[in-house]
C-alpha cells in the first residue's frame, strides 16, 4: 500500500463568494454548526479534516477546491471569484513601512509639543494669585435595596 491512497467520495459544494475564506466562516456559511464559537471549538477539537487532515487552525485559509470532512461527511470548497488578498492588511504594511521611515526627531516632536502646552497652561495657572478651589465633598448615598429580591437598586 502507498503512503497517499486516493479515494472517491461524494461531497457536497459550498459556494463561496471570495477566496480565501477562513475554515470557521465555511462551517457557518454551509450552517454546519449554530455560529462562529462552535465553529471555532469544533475545529480546536478536531472535529474538523481539511484535504484528508485533521485541521485545528480555525483561521485557515480555504481556497477553491479544498475538501472539509465534518461529522463523516464530505464538502467542498467553490469559488468563482478569482484569488484576492486582503486590502486592509496590504494598507497597514504600508502605512507601517511609512512610519518607520520617519526620523526619530519627526516622531517625537508631537509629543514635545503637547508636553510644551501642558507646561505653558500649568504655568499660567501658577501664576495666577486666588487660591486654588477645593473640590466640595461628596457625600456617598448608601445604596437603597429592593425589599423582595435584596439587589441594590441602580439609579440613572
Amino acid at each position: 500500500m502507498s503512503e497517499h491512497e486516493e479515494y472517491e467520495v461524494e461531497a457536497l459544494e459550498i459556494e463561496v463568494s471570495a477566496q480565501p475564506i477562513e475554515l470557521y466562516k465555511v462551517l457557518k456559511i454551509a450552517n454546519l454548526v449554530g455560529g462562529g464559537g462552535e465553529a471555532k471549538f469544533a475545529i480546536s477539537e478536531g472535529y474538523v479534516g481539511v484535504n484528508g487532515e485533521l485541521e485545528q487552525r480555525k483561521r485557515r485559509k480555504l481556497y477553491d477546491g479544498d475538501v472539509i470532512e465534518f461529522n463523516q461527511e464530505y464538502y467542498v470548497v467553490v469559488c468563482d471569484q478569482p484569488v484576492t488578498e486582503p486590502t486592509e492588511k496590504v494598507a497597514k504594511e504600508a502605512k507601517a513601512a511609512q512610519v518607520d521611515k520617519q526620523p526619530a526627531a519627526s516622531k517625537n516632536s508631537a509629543v514635545n509639543k503637547r508636553k510644551n502646552k501642558s507646561a505653558k497652561a500649568s504655568s499660567s495657572k501658577a501664576s495666577s494669585k486666588k487660591p486654588a478651589k477645593k473640590p466640595a465633598k461628596q457625600t456617598a448615598e448608601k445604596p437603597s435595596f429592593d425589599k423582595t429580591t435584596g439587589r441594590k437598586s441602580l439609579s440613572f
